[in-house]
């Protein structure tokens, strides 16, 4: 995602001065930092990898923590806003992981994600994704479903999917440019995967077969 449509988005759900946000899936933290520097909210970011939340750490600002953790579960609230970006695909158990965003929220608090729709990949489209077992879009009415049996109601979406298609596009073009020198920093299998994983979205996204969307939910 751009700066812009992070901020856009993390404005969309009340995010402010004042205002808990639990980011999960932090990484390292660059989203995360935008929203807490920029809207001046109290935030937690969690992901599983220590050295990413150990560069997070690094940068962070005043109000910023971090924490080490699997996902689920998800650290005990209340939190005003709940964040998950670019992520949701890597979750195969969608309403598990709603329910427990939805067991941290204060009533009323918002769930600020983004989603990869459309139907469960092909055994023939996982053999060619690199690292499938992360991969697990999900048609819109299921997603629906699945946040009305957490207790979260939409209050707001939109789809992302040029731009997301931009995105990608700009990226591949630049892992391109700088082949040499990533391959030198990840090695030559990393690097091969990285350009096929984006080809492949790039291809998707243009024919339809999937859509990129962001989604703010509120807790009844």
């Amino acid at each position: 995602m751009r700066a812009s449509e992070i901020l856009a988005l993390a404005s969309r759900a009340g995010i402010a001065p004042g205002v808990s946000v639990l980011d999960l899936c932090c990484g390292v933290a660059g989203p995360g930092w935008l929203i807490a520097r920029e809207l001046g909210c109290t935030y937690l970011g969690v992901d599983v990898s220590p050295s990413a939340i150990h560069i997070a750490r690094q940068r962070a600002g005043r109000n910023c923590r971090f924490e080490v953790s699997q996902i689920p579960p998800v650290p005990a609230g209340p939190f005003d806003v709940v964040l998950l970006l670019e992520t949701m695909l890597a979750f195969p158990d969608k309403l598990s992981l709603l329910r427990a965003v939805a067991s941290a929220l204060a009533p009323g608090g918002r769930f600020a994600f983004t989603l990869e729709e459309g139907h469960p990949l092909t055994e023939a489209e996982r053999a060619l994704m690199p690292a499938a077992h992360t991969v697990w879009p999900i048609p819109m009415t299921e997603l629906l479903s699945c946040l009305a049996c957490a207790g979260l109601r939409v209050s707001w979406q939109g789809e992302l999917t040029r731009a997301h298609q931009t995105t990608v596009h700009s990226l591949a073009q630049a892992f391109a440019a700088g082949a040499e020198r990533i391959r030198e920093h990840v090695g030559a299998s990393a690097f091969d995967e990285l350009q096929t994983a984006h080809r492949l979205w790039g291809d998707w996204l243009r024919q339809g077969r999937v859509r990129k969307f962001a989604f703010v939910a509120e807790k009844a």
